[in-house]
């Protein structure tokens, strides 16, 4: 679904007054939150007048149609990220932290990832991160199609890794899970402590700490062995909004 365009003037006109007791910010407000605790497909008009204690008429007045809704809560959502702080004390520092707050965000609000993803709003909605993120390389001596793909090859690594966070191993048989499958490899190639490792879950949040040291390094000048620790300090202790 394409995002709808702008409302016209008169209609963004009264969603600043409040009506039935509320105002749009209200509405927008207990529809991101409906999202949040239930998911998108929780968000009707219906539960969020009953939320609300007012008609389902009172919210099209406010916000439009739930399209325009969604739109808006997404919105909502971006411009609270945008207050996420980066930190660190070298260009890799501040790089990496500034693609873990885009990591741990998406995990942090996945319900409003997965609805900005349905309805092709995903850049919307981690723009001013990526703003952040874009402007770290920058400061880190990147510069057009290079800071380009540096900040692609970021987003491409949190996108794989939010895939296997959002895995619902419980829907997977358990024939077909990893310990099961590498308890049955016989090779001599490969150690019997290799294989028990194969078949365990990860250290998520490490893995992606470490894979995206990696590569940011590959993309940004610079000495791996007298920051890698204190690289590795900021990413893990990155924040998240709330």
């Amino acid at each position: 679904m394409t995002p709808p365009p702008p409302r016209n003037a008169a209609t963004a006109q009264r969603s600043t007054t409040r009506h039935a007791g509320i105002d749009a910010d209200d509405v927008v407000a207990a529809a991101l939150d409906i999202v949040e605790e239930h998911g998108a497909d929780a968000l009707t008009m219906r539960r969020l007048a009953a939320d609300l204690g007012v008609t389902t008429t009172t919210i099209y007045w406010h916000v439009g149609n739930r399209d325009e809704l969604v739109v808006a809560l997404i919105q909502r959502l971006s411009r609270r990220q945008a207050e996420v702080e980066v930190v660190g004390s070298t260009p890799r520092e501040r790089i990496a932290c500034a693609a873990a707050n885009i990591w741990r965000n998406a995990r942090a609000h996945r319900n409003v990832t997965s609805l900005a993803t349905q309805v092709g709003a995903t850049t919307m909605l981690v723009m001013p991160l990526e703003v952040a993120l874009a402007a770290e390389l920058e400061a880190g001596g990147l510069r057009g199609a290079v800071a380009r793909d540096a900040l692609r090859a970021i987003l491409n690594l949190i996108a794989g890794f939010l895939v296997a966070a959002w895995r619902d191993e419980e829907r997977v048989p358990t024939a077909l899970r990893p310990t099961r499958l590498w308890a049955e490899v016989s090779d001599d190639r490969i150690g019997a402590a290799t294989r028990r490792a194969m078949g365990e879950p990860p250290d998520l949040d490490a893995l992606f700490d470490a894979t995206l040291l990696g590569v940011v390094a590959t993309f940004v000048p610079g000495d791996p062995s007298a920051s890698s620790k204190a690289d590795v300090h900021n990413v893990s202790t990155t924040g998240s909004t709330r």
